[in-house]
């Protein structure tokens, strides 16, 4: 019976699967991009999301709890300092998995991890521009 087994193990044992993950964070958070295999960016991006969730509470206790995962205490501050205010408007899905081709050597699906950019005002003046495109047109034509 496989009870209360969740996650994949990424054929490695607990303890270096949990030192790899943290490192991926860690680059993650540094290099705001991570290239890896489709498992393990999978692996990567819950882990992520909830340590930028910890950044938007902000207080001392979830700095403390991110301090204690990621492996840079430089990576921790910038997570809490810049990182969190890209993010303080949204609900979730911080990160993108980008689908990039095949390895040679071994055939693995490789991915690239991504952590999305804070300018969502690109996206919002299109769809102002269009309903007030839609609206114009609509009191043009009464």
């Amino acid at each position: 019976m496989r009870h209360r087994k969740a996650g994949n193990q990424l054929a490695r044992n607990p303890s270096h699967r949990r030192a790899m993950l943290r490192n991926m964070v860690t680059s993650l958070f540094k290099h705001e991009q991570l290239e890896t295999t489709d498992a393990k960016a999978k692996a990567v991006r819950p882990i992520a999301e909830k340590l930028i969730t910890l950044a938007k509470r902000g207080d001392l206790h979830s700095r403390r709890q991110a301090l204690s995962y990621i492996q840079e205490k430089q990576v921790t501050h910038k997570l809490f300092d810049e990182l969190k205010g890209r993010y303080m408007d949204r609900q979730g899905g911080y990160t993108r998995i980008v689908k990039k081709g095949i390895r040679n050597g071994d055939g693995a699906a490789l991915s690239i991890l991504q952590l999305l950019p804070g300018d969502e005002r690109g996206k919002s003046p299109q769809k102002k521009d269009q309903t007030s495109g839609s609206g114009e047109k609509g009191s043009s034509a009464a």
